[in-house]
């Protein structure tokens, strides 16, 4: 296999594309117009909410396919290209289950916002940061008035410790995804960035000889297994670097961009 023959680059954001303050390497712009030059198209798949990651990318959001909420939705500028969804009567049963956990904050992921009914001061700052549309009601039950495109709940120490325990029994029925460090994501078993990426792959009628793909968390699992050319960063889950056929620098190093440059220089 040789770099010269991908056509599709994805990469995850946090952990991955993005430093530890949530912002993009200066590198990146120039290194996506020489791949937008080389005819190579990108995804942005994450667990972040779509707006935050337009926030992230506005310079070329109408150009790259974003995947969002772990794969409960992706769009290509302003189509829609897929959309799965969970069920209400899923979300009424999951909520209960949820408020009875320590020190967990639950936020029930819209198409047009996130919703939160949490008093703590703090953690709508904290949201902000991958949700920048939402709402703080009184019960999430109440809420009817949009479609679900998961549910992510939240833990200040570790969520692989503290909430998966909890939730790994509706495996056999839902997605549960240890997202991140503090995270946890339960979504319909087909919500996953594999299942998006495989629609994204058959699209542009490219295979998985072509594609290249960067992870870090439990998330990324499926869709590093779509890629001959999958990477593990540097900071990724000890799953993942199991999982890839590579791995590169931390995003901290700017581990995305680092391949990238060899990528562009494979074109040439």
């Amino acid at each position: 296999m040789n770099l010269s023959q991908v056509k599709l680059v994805v990469t995850d954001m946090d952990g991955t594309l993005l430093n530890d303050n949530g912002e993009l390497s200066p590198k990146f712009y120039p290194l996506y117009e020489a791949l937008k030059a080389n005819d190579i198209h990108f995804v942005a798949a994450s667990g972040r909410q779509y707006y935050s990651i337009i926030e992230k990318l506005n310079a070329i959001k109408d150009e790259i396919t974003i995947i969002a909420e772990n794969g409960g939705i992706t769009k290509r500028g302003n189509q829609e290209l897929a959309k799965t969804l969970l069920t209400k009567d899923k979300i009424d049963s999951l909520i209960p289950l949820l408020r009875t956990l320590d020190n967990v904050f639950i936020v029930l992921c819209g198409k047009t916002k996130a919703y939160i009914e949490t008093k703590d001061l703090h953690f709508p700052k904290l949201l902000s940061e991958y949700y920048t549309e939402f709402e703080i009601v009184e019960d999430l039950t109440q809420v009817n008035s949009d479609e679900f495109l998961k549910m992510a709940i939240y833990h200040p120490v570790n969520s692989e410790t503290y909430i998966y325990p909890h939730v790994k029994h509706l495996e056999a029925e839902l997605q549960v995804k240890v997202s991140g460090e503090h995270w946890l994501d339960v979504s319909h078993t087909d919500a996953n960035k594999g299942f998006a990426l495989k629609q994204v792959q058959d699209s542009l009628g490219v295979t998985e000889a072509e594609t290249m793909v960067f992870g870090d968390y439990n998330n990324d699992l499926e869709m590093l297994g779509l890629a001959y050319f999958s990477y593990a960063m540097q900071n990724a889950h000890p799953n993942v670097k199991k999982a890839a056929r590579f791995e590169t620098k931390s995003n901290e190093e700017q581990g995305v961009e680092y391949i990238l440059e060899q990528l562009i220089a494979s074109k040439q």
